[in-house]
């Protein structure tokens, strides 16, 4: 690994704190314009490989029909590498360059990591998986956006508990009706 690459968890959240309502929906987080917000194709532009979990997955193949339109993933995230972690048999979209995985998610950074290239790590989410990376001391960012919702209920943004020791605020940004905080993750690297 080279000094450059971090793993960052760049997720949309309600004010509440929730990444998803109690159906695994995002609907919520389109309800709010977002024209002019930039900030996830630089993000993007700077990612070697990420990884998501099964219901994170499941929910963008059903909500943007990628079995019947797969052009739409290559589309966003071109042929960079992506891990679902899940423990059941899930449909690969055409032409994605997809790894289905289960269990320590140690040896599966380490091949992220390869494949990444010196670029950074993504960790789309949901907020269970990426506690298991911040488990084992691999979380070097979290980078919020913030929406003008609550929905009180639903997938919690990080189920973890990090103090505020382990939370560095290294940068916030408003754009239209969002907010956007970068956290640097302190503490134990386990690389």
């Amino acid at each position: 690994m080279t000094d450059m690459t971090k793993i960052q968890y760049y997720t949309a959240t309600s004010v509440d704190g929730f990444l998803a309502d109690e159906n695994n929906s995002l609907d919520w987080l389109f309800e709010v314009d977002s024209a002019g917000n930039k900030n996830f194709d630089n993000f993007f532009s700077n990612i070697g490989a990420f990884a998501m979990g099964a219901t994170t997955y499941e929910w963008v193949l059903e909500h943007e029909n990628l079995l019947e339109d797969p052009a739409k993933w290559t589309t966003w995230y071109g042929a960079v590498p992506c891990w679902v972690f899940t423990h059941r048999e899930l449909p690969s979209v055409a032409g994605a360059n997809i790894h289905f995985v289960s269990g320590d998610v140690q040896p599966v950074h380490s091949a992220m990591l390869a494949a990444a290239q010196g670029r950074n790590i993504w960790l789309v989410g949901g907020g269970e998986l990426v506690g298991l990376f911040a488990d084992v001391g691999l979380l070097d960012e979290m980078i919020l956006t913030i929406a003008p919702v609550t929905l009180g209920r639903g997938a919690p943004l990080l189920p973890r508990r990090l103090t505020s020791q382990r939370l560095s605020l290294a940068h916030v940004e408003r754009v239209n009706q969002f907010v956007h905080l970068t956290y640097q993750v302190v503490g134990y690297k386990a690389r």
